[in-house]
């Protein structure tokens, strides 16, 4: 069975393999030891002190296999990103070009270069290795961090974003960058994908355009991937789509991947979770749930069969799940059906 828990020091092998996996596009693990490194220690920092309210902080999930003990998975949640160092987008709008003299009027895309995401909070670092993409581990991966916001909503912004991958070849050559590159720049995407991953954006802003780009003017090639996601991607779209999250008009300014959002408050999940008290016993006419400890710290969150005692306001559940979320009888859990 697959739990999720907050990262550990002893994770960094497995944190570092599933960089590799990862590959190109995958902004958020570059393969860096003393990223990787600077990201656990960030995360177990932020764990280790609760804060009052929304922060900088970085709250980093894996899931560990309980028979094996193996990380398979990784999921994050950024508090607010933008406030140590400029968070870029890209706007989809549409710019009025019109003569009634003339009589014409001819309506362009554009792409204008934004920070409007500074403060929000980011769903980020969803990758599951393929031997464990199977069943509902995706599920779980994505959807643990929504117990996590409901739980803890005063830690997060009311907005929640997810940035997609997007359109890349086994290389890592991204139309949209390659039209940017030729134009712009003089890095391949690998290069400023690794860049970007380690910190170092001072780039973006001494060479990424100014002014609006008309999209009429990029390739072929660059405008039919603006807002489509990598092919991996796409169940991880799905997920959050179900959960109400949908596209805005953002996109990435690397790959123009597209980024969605929705209000913490109307995430499906977040909406339909509820808190109930842990009975350890064998639970009759049981359902599927994704149920979590209410645990800070020591949070964790999977899948299992629990029967809900409505007269008793009880989750009853086997000792096996109440062991795995460290749960005893009489404490609280919170949890949504499958």
């Amino acid at each position: 069975m697959l739990v999720i828990r907050p990262i550990e020091q002893r994770d960094f092998p497995a944190l570092k393999q599933i960089a590799i996996e990862s590959g190109h596009g995958f902004t958020s693990l570059p393969v860096n030891d003393e990223l990787l490194q600077n990201k656990i220690d960030y995360s177990m920092a932020s764990f280790a002190s609760r804060p009052a309210g929304k922060g900088e902080c970085l709250y980093f999930f894996v899931a560990e296999d309980s028979d094996t003990g193996e990380v398979l998975g990784t999921s994050a949640l950024d508090a607010a990103v933008g406030l140590s160092s400029p968070f870029y987008t890209y706007l989809l709008g549409k710019q009025v070009h019109s003569s009634p003299r003339l009589g014409i009027y001819n309506v362009v895309d554009t792409l204008t270069l934004t920070n409007d995401y500074t403060g929000t909070t980011e769903l980020c670092t969803l990758f599951l290795r393929e031997q464990a993409r199977h069943g509902l581990n995706g599920r779980l991966l994505s959807k643990c961090r929504f117990l996590f916001l409901a739980e803890f909503s005063e830690l997060f912004d009311h907005r929640i974003l997810a940035e997609m991958r997007g359109v890349s070849d086994d290389s890592g050559s991204s139309p949209f960058w390659s039209w940017l590159q030729e134009h712009f720049f003089s890095m391949d995407f690998p290069t400023v994908d690794y860049l970007t991953g380690i910190g170092q954006k001072g780039f973006i802003a001494d060479l990424m355009p100014k002014y609006p780009i008309y999209v009429n003017l990029l390739s072929k090639e660059a405008r039919a991937v603006i807002g489509k996601t990598h092919d991996q991607t796409r169940p991880a779209l799905h997920l959050l789509e179900e959960e109400g999250f949908s596209w805005r008009g953002y996109v990435d300014i690397f790959d123009a991947g597209p980024s969605v959002e929705c209000d913490l408050r109307q995430i499906r999940t977040v909406r339909n979770s509820r808190q109930l008290k842990v009975h350890v016993g064998e639970p009759v006419n049981a359902g599927m749930h994704l149920i979590s400890n209410t645990r800070f710290d020591g949070f964790r969150a999977l899948i299992g069969d629990v029967a809900v005692n409505e007269e008793k306001v009880q989750a009853v559940m086997t000792e096996e799940v109440a062991r795995l979320l460290m749960v005893e009888d009489g404490d609280t859990v919170r949890l949504v059906e499958m």
